[in-house]
């Protein structure tokens, strides 16, 4: 239970973070809507005088709505990259149909006679159209704008999911630490700002409508309204041109990246700290991206210099090899292979070997006697299991465990994150995998089952770095190794506690540990 006192408390504490989500939440979301507008609207115009085209486009409109977001970001990365261009386009592409579809039904539905009269006196179709048409389906029009712009806001969370900041950062960070005050502090001015916009959007509406009864005031009113919905315009493309100059500034810029869980953040906030102390580059940090194929192909993509990977997600997960046993054959391994298809580098190794491991409850192993990965094989007919989203098509995952050690789960119900942990302790799930550092297993008192089949691959955490990179700044691979070795097991552990349990937030933590090494000041 959230006392809204603490809450309070934690809002005042981030109130910096959280403004500056909002910020980005907002640029987002009105650039998205802006650009769906100025797509939607002729599109409407144009369906509404060639009816012929209504069906198919509309049709079309409807298929891309019924694509889970997800799906379609993921589908976007590889051709347009990560931060803000996969979100936009993903926002405008689900903002269309309600634009489209208004602005066709408000044209199609004005009245005949008053389009007969309006050609009886010699207008043009394009004056009819300005003057007549648009102004009497304006009310329609602007539905669709408002229905658009509240859902941009919502959707636009997911724009953490890649890079792009906004406050679904908070939302994904509280899922994965198990925080709710983090995700309420992402939801709540999320929720407030689709208000607002719809207010705004409202009231823009009542001031450019349509009407023959207009008084004088009510017209000064219309006059003050567009004058503030054509600066909202202008300045929105302003901001859009600044960042557009600053993103091609990139002299001496070196891009991290990390995925979507605790210990990629803090080891994120590690590297760059460390490039930043130790350099005059300029570090921007795109942290809190997705799993394992988003982070890899923006490193591939060029979108990221570099971030922290496993040399078991390296070798099963995205070179497709067998699971290999010694540490040092699968580094070996990695590091040629990933030199000769992607030309990338594996530099030295941070330390710690986060593999993969079932856990269960203590009163689950009591309950059962299990100490071992065979040991829940006895039993796992009668067990749910709750993995992450990932798990279950993994061939390192329950894909290769359920052939290693015959695993038959009467239930497997996947989901994101921290969430795993949410359900075990409500008796939702029964055994769920995890990552041998995390921090969470001290947190929530969970039995870890021995590999005692050695099925799992040693995933040591090492910065993977595009070679085009290091070609242009060399010095950038003496100075991150200096984090070689620097974490061992327990050591990532307690530091993720620190953040899942303590509520401390990544980047401190890193911070805190680097000075204690003096690695920095």
């Amino acid at each position: 239970m959230i006392k809204v006192a603490d809450f309070f408390q934690y809002i005042l504490e981030r109130k910096e973070q959280i403004l500056n989500l909002l910020v980005q939440h907002i640029y987002l979301s009105v650039l998205a809507v802006l650009i769906a507008v100025l797509i939607g609207i002729p599109i409407g115009v144009l369906i509404a005088r060639h009816m012929k085209l209504s069906k198919p486009i509309i049709g079309l409109a409807n298929l891309v709505q019924a694509i889970p977001s997800l799906a379609l970001l993921g589908f976007l990365i590889p051709f347009v990259g990560i931060g803000s261009k996969p979100a936009i386009i993903m926002v405008v592409l689900y903002s269309l149909l309600p634009i489209i579809k208004n602005t066709y039904t408000g044209l199609m539905n004005i009245d005949g006679n008053i389009i007969e009269a309006a050609t009886g006196i010699g207008l043009t179709k394009n004056q009819i159209l300005t003057k007549v048409q648009l102004p009497l389906a304006l009310p329609m029009i602007m539905a669709g704008i408002r229905i658009s712009a509240v859902t941009a806001v919502g959707l636009m969370t997911i724009a953490a999911f890649v890079g792009a900041g906004g406050l679904g950062y908070l939302v994904f960070s509280g899922v994965q630490t198990v925080d709710n005050q983090m995700i309420l502090a992402g939801a709540i001015p999320a929720c407030m700002l689709a208000l607002l916009i719809d207010f705004l959007i409202g009231k823009i509406e009542n001031g450019i409508s349509f009407s023959t009864k207009k008084s004088k005031k009510s017209g000064i009113f219309q006059r003050r309204w567009v004058q503030i919905a054509s600066m909202g315009i202008i300045l929105c493309f302003g901001a859009t041109v600044l960042v557009m100059n600053m993103n091609h500034n990139k002299e001496k810029t070196i891009v991290v990246g990390s995925k979507n869980f605790t210990e990629q953040l803090i080891v994120g906030n590690m590297i760059s700290d460390v490039i930043e102390y130790n350099t005059d580059f300029h570090v921007k940090r795109k942290l809190n991206l997705g799993g394992s194929q988003v982070a890899f192909s923006a490193l591939t993509s060029g979108e990221l210099d570099v971030y922290v990977e496993y040399t078991g997600t390296g070798l099963v997960n995205i070179l497709k090899e067998d699971a290999v046993s010694d540490s040092d054959q699968v580094y070996n391994i990695v590091q040629k292979e990933f030199h000769d298809k992607y030309q990338l580098k594996w530099l030295e190794p941070l330390g710690f070997n986060n593999t993969y491991a079932l856990a269960v409850r203590q009163d689950t192993a009591e309950k059962y006697n299990l100490k071992t990965i065979s040991d829940l094989a006895n039993v796992s007919k009668q067990l749910i299991m709750g993995p992450t989203i990932e798990f279950p098509n993994r061939s390192d995952g329950l894909i290769g465990l359920k052939e290693v050690y015959n695993l038959e789960f009467k239930k497997v119900a996947p989901v994101d994150g921290g969430l795993r942990y949410t359900a075990l302790n409500s008796g939702e799930s029964e055994v769920i995998d995890a990552f041998s550092t995390d921090g969470l297993l001290r947190e929530f008192n969970l039995s870890v089952l021995e590999d005692d089949k050695k099925f799992f691959p040693p995933y040591y955490a090492a910065p993977l770095i595009r070679e085009d990179t290091l070609e242009e700044y060399p010095e950038l691979e003496s100075v991150i190794n200096k984090l070689a070795a620097a974490l061992d097991d327990e050591t990532m552990r307690e530091l993720n506690y620190k953040v899942d349990s303590l509520k401390e937030a990544p980047a401190q933590v890193a911070e805190d540990f680097l000075k204690e090494k003096g690695l920095i000041k």
